[in-house]
């Protein structure tokens, strides 16, 4: 089955994480086909804006740890960085940049990883039972590879959710600014399609630049040099982990995933 499927009509592409049985838990696998997709929908001329969304009952469990490493005596600090900065920051920051109006459009569950799918879209549609997390501190990470969280919830709110792994609500997440509209998990599809097809309508070039002078002042912000060098602070934690456990996490992952299902 493949994990991202692609529709595109009335000017909307629409791309989908399909990996419902596992949560859209992420494969690098299924970053490198997301990739291809967006690249696919920002190369179309008739595509005028761009829905994230996903099937089943969450948005994505984050990274796919049965995925994600070598065995254990080929993992190095130095490939752990180099297979990061591709997919994560990278992969981020493309689609971040992509000259095109994006909305995510996010149900249940967004962990972690999940939320360096949806950070890059320009807007975010949340159903009500949404819920936002990094809970990676429990890992001896500071955060995911993506650092959006001061950015998108403002300082102090990033420090309490990264500090304490709990989740934010969609109610919580829309009165921060992250996200742009809270409605019901039904009407969550419609309302990110009929979103999108309002935006299509617009002039894309106006779109294209609206889109830039935005990004570009959050740039000019520092919002760009912040990420690059808190990508870097996120690999000290791997070399920490590296250095105590032989391995380049530390924590209880069924600890962790009983305190993400409780919230």
């Amino acid at each position: 089955m493949d994990q991202i499927l692609y529709e595109a009509g009335g000017g909307v592409a629409v791309i989908s994480l399909n990996r419902p049985e596992a949560a859209n838990a992420q494969t690098m696998a299924l970053l490198d086909d997301l990739d291809a997709a967006f690249t696919r929908a920002a190369g179309d001329e008739e595509v005028r804006v761009i829905v994230l969304r996903a099937n089943g009952r969450h948005f994505s469990a984050g990274h796919d740890l049965k995925d994600r490493w070598p065995g254990p005596d080929e993992i190095t600090l130095e490939w752990i960085y180099n297979a990061e900065n591709r997919r994560y920051l990278e992969y981020s920051l493309r689609w971040r940049n992509i000259p095109k109006p994006t909305i995510a459009a996010v149900q249940g569950k967004c962990i972690a990883a999940g939320l360096m799918l949806c950070w890059p879209c320009d807007l975010i549609v949340a159903a009500e039972d949404a819920e936002f997390s990094d809970p990676v501190v429990h890992m001896g990470i500071g955060g995911v590879e993506f650092h959006g969280h001061t950015w998108e919830l403002g300082p102090r709110k990033a420090k309490e959710i990264l500090f304490t792994g709990r989740p934010l609500t969609a109610a919580e997440a829309e009165q921060t600014g992250m996200v742009n509209k809270v409605v019901p998990r039904d009407a969550l599809d419609d309302t990110a399609r009929e979103l999108a097809a309002r935006i299509a309508a617009m002039p894309p070039f106006g779109l294209r630049q609206a889109k830039r002078a935005v990004n570009q002042t959050l740039d000019v912000q520092g919002f760009y040099a912040a990420l690059q060098s808190v990508f870097d602070i996120h690999q000290t934690g791997h070399g920490n982990a590296l250095s105590v456990g032989g391995f380049p996490i530390l924590t209880q992952l069924d600890e962790m995933k009983r305190r993400v299902k409780q919230g």
